[in-house]
């Protein structure tokens, strides 16, 4: 009898055990920082019926160690899980810590939550992301690094690594490299849609958007793992004649004012008519942005090399604003607007002089696109092409050492697409180079300059040596002319009243001078100590300033562009040097957007938008029109394609 109780006592505690188990898997133990919202979001579910199931009479009020049942229902002893047991690690990522947990069921990797980041919105967070799923789908931290976002990537590997360890699994089982060879055999795809699109940036996305909006169904085709190409990680300057805006600030303009400037800025050397295109249609495109739901702010300024103050900034940092504007009306119309990543268009299928379609390749196989009335090609310029850019480089110095502002996949592939069938290319040898390059990536990102009119250039003299006011390429050539091609830009407090203030990349001041990217003193003299200049120089650079700002005197350089002096601390620099910006040729377009080909007749059934296009910009492209011009043109070839015109 005894025995038979102790068996039965025994069941009885295997039994519990496995209804335990099992149970684990149907709660949630809050931990620190949780608030029941991301419990819900993270567990697939609505805060609402958390709260009600585990009776929360204030769901603003969970503690650390609480139970939270995730279903309201028996647990079935039936399905017997192993238990998940959770690991945190960290790693750093571009702008700072990055923290994750990651869920492990035995030596599994069931999941990864990124917990914590300062990672660019839209860029090294969807890369972190990325990496994070990469992860748990091939159980290995060896796998490949997102293009452009490297220390994000490896931030994220990192920190898992370091989860890892405190799981005190055998590391060398997830060292392997994952496996993602092609097939010999591989598969065909065949899709078809209105309207076909090459890249997803932000010319391509406005392009599908308005073919959509004129009736046409939409597939695009984008080679990165992620939208938005350059114009995300752009400053997000956007060019436009706004009389309501401007007339505010006392800012006097017209678009006539703007056509000249562009027009003369490019040296004559643009399409008259394209430009004009751009600067009549610059605002109304503004308009139709902020009618799919895009803020900018109301304060105009004067972006470097615009030569007016008539950029506007969207309220998301960097170009955000743009592409999640796009993706906010795709996903809503995502039954007739397809997006396919990591698909690298290779041809233009072209049948009896038209073009009908794209054949592209992916991880699964050959993509066949074909389109019924359109391809939009809107692949970018060739930035992050050294070979192609020496090829044509005709104006600047040996271009193969240069670092690019651009994203790794922009290297020229629909420029070169559209010339294989025909395409009259313009402008080739017109590449815009930056002064404002990142001495160490040649990205925009630790740019303190607020606008155009607050901060000067400095040699490692301590001394100006060009107007800051004008066009990029004068600017940088005479960056070009000092010592290491290198130089600083000096700001003070007019454009960081506060170390939390952001500049247009989307990073605070403090977060800069922390990082060692940017310098801070209370007064000139300490700031020259701290980035090795001649103080007696720059104290008398800063002090010829802010007397030709008062009006007291012409500026040395001819500079036109004021508004404060340079006389309030703390005082910033950050160190610059040029950088590949812009390729302003391209495929010959008409007003339409129609692609030409060398005899100026329309090539049927093509069509293309943003830095893919020449005859735009001539020879030196203003800043903040590159924007506008993704924008405009991208919205007219959608239209034009859907309309089969």
């Amino acid at each position: 009898m005894i025995k038979r109780w102790a068996c039965l006592f025994l069941a009885f505690l295997l039994l519990s055990s496995v209804i335990a188990s099992v149970y684990a898997d149907k709660i949630y133990i809050v931990r620190q920082g949780d608030v029941l919202w991301k419990i819900a979001e993270n567990n697939g579910t609505i805060w609402e019926k958390l709260a009600e199931i585990n009776e929360l009479k204030d769901p603003n009020r969970i503690f650390p160690g609480q139970v939270l049942k995730l279903e309201d229902e028996k647990a079935d002893v039936s399905q017997v899980e192993e238990k998940t047991d959770f690991f945190a690690g960290e790693g750093r990522g571009c702008y700072g810590p990055i923290k994750v947990e990651v869920a492990m069921k035995g030596d599994k990797i069931e999941d990864i939550r990124i917990l914590e980041h300062n990672e660019s919105p839209g860029v090294g967070e969807v890369a972190a992301r990325i990496i994070a799923d990469e992860i748990v789908k091939y159980q290995s931290i060896a796998v490949d690094v997102i293009a452009g976002c490297t220390k994000s990537s490896n931030g994220v590997i990192s920190a898992v690594k370091q989860a890892l360890e405190k799981a005190e699994v055998n590391l060398s089982d997830y060292m392997k490299k994952p496996e993602k060879s092609i097939t010999s055999i591989r598969e065909r795809i065949e899709k078809q849609a209105d309207v076909v699109v090459i890249g997803a940036g932000g010319a391509g996305l406005a392009a599908a958007v308005s073919a959509h909006q004129n009736g046409a169904t939409v597939l695009v085709l984008e080679k990165a793992p992620m939208v938005g190409g350059n114009t995300i990680i752009s400053g997000a300057a956007y060019n436009a004649v706004d009389p309501k805006r401007q007339s505010a600030q006392g800012i006097e303009d017209s678009i006539e004012k703007h056509y000249i400037q562009t027009y003369e800025g490019g040296d004559k050397l643009a399409k008259p008519e394209l430009v004009r295109i751009l600067v009549d249609n610059a605002y109304p495109a503004l308009e139709w942005l902020e009618s799919l739901g895009m803020k900018f702010k109301d304060e105009i300024f004067t972006v470097l090399g615009a030569l007016w103050p008539r950029s506007h900034k969207p309220e998301k940092p960097l170009g955000t604003g743009y592409i999640d504007t796009y993706m906010d009306y795709i996903n809503k119309h995502s039954d007739e607007i397809e997006i396919m990543l990591r698909t690298k268009a290779v041809e233009l299928i072209v049948e009896n002089g038209r073009v009908i379609g794209v054949e592209a390749e992916n991880q699964e196989g050959t993509v066949i696109a074909k389109a019924k009335k359109g391809v939009i090609l809107a692949t970018g310029g060739f930035s992050a092409n050294i070979q192609a850019r020496n090829y044509y480089n005709k104006i600047w110095p040996d271009l193969t050492n240069l670092k690019t502002t651009n994203r790794p996949e922009i290297t020229g592939d629909g420029i070169w697409m559209a010339e294989k069938i025909g395409a009259n290319l313009i402008g080739m040898e017109h590449i815009q180079l930056l002064p404002m390059g990142d001495p160490e990536t040649g990205s925009l990102s630790g740019n303190i300059e607020q606008s155009v009119e607050n901060r000067i250039f400095v040699n490692k003299q301590g001394n100006r040596f060009v107007d800051e006011g004008a066009r990029r390429d004068v600017m940088t050539k005479a960056l070009f002319e000092q010592e290491d091609c290198f130089m600083w830009v000096i700001v003070d407090k007019h454009s960081y009243p506060t170390g939390d203030t952001k500049n247009n990349f989307n990073e605070t001041i403090d977060q800069l001078v922390e990082e060692g990217r940017a310098f801070k003193a209370d007064t000139l003299e300490e700031l020259a100590g701290k980035i090795g200049v001649d103080p007696v120089n720059l104290v008398k650079t800063v002090e010829t300033f802010n007397m030709a700002v008062e009006g007291k005197i012409k500026d040395p350089f001819g500079r036109t562009l004021f508004q404060y002096k340079l006389d309030t601390p703390p005082y910033y620099a950050c160190g610059r040097v040029p950088t590949v910006h812009h390729t302003m040729g391209g495929v010959e377009i008409n007003t339409k957007a129609q692609v030409l080909d060398k005899n100026g007749n329309v090539i049927p059934g093509l069509y293309a938008a943003g830095e893919v296009t020449g005859g735009i910009h001539g020879s030196n492209r203003l800043g903040g029109n590159a924007v506008a011009d993704t924008v405009v043109f991208g919205r007219i070839a959608g239209e034009s394609a859907a309309k089969g015109e």
